[in-house]
């Protein structure tokens, strides 16, 4: 059994995403989904982070795709929370998308 959790896991493509609220809040997390506008609406929706809830609504501002493991996406989130310029900058476009493994998505 853990042998094949190991082998979904590798064939997950992993998302970092920032989304941004109508009062300038952003929020950093990840997601494995196909792309991350289902877990936007999850936000939106009020099944997010606890964080997030009762104060979208939530627009995706950037997202970075093609890690492919969670310790990686999580690392980069970590990186993105402490970059104050960057989320300033995300406030103020509509929305920026960065593949870090080369792949469509």
């Amino acid at each position: 059994m853990g042998e094949n959790m190991i082998k979904r896991d590798e064939n997950k493509q992993w998302f970092v995403y920032v989304i941004v609220n109508s009062r300038n809040e952003a929020y950093t997390g990840v997601t494995h989904d196909v792309s991350p506008e289902r877990r936007i609406d999850e936000h939106n929706q009020g099944r997010g982070a606890k964080y997030t809830r009762g104060r979208g609504p939530w627009r995706l501002a950037y997202v970075e795709a093609g890690f492919d493991s969670r310790g990686k996406a999580q690392a980069r989130e970590r990186e993105l929370k402490r970059d104050v310029r960057m989320k300033s900058a995300l406030k103020e476009i509509k929305s920026y998308r960065k593949d870090v493994s080369g792949a469509d998505f």
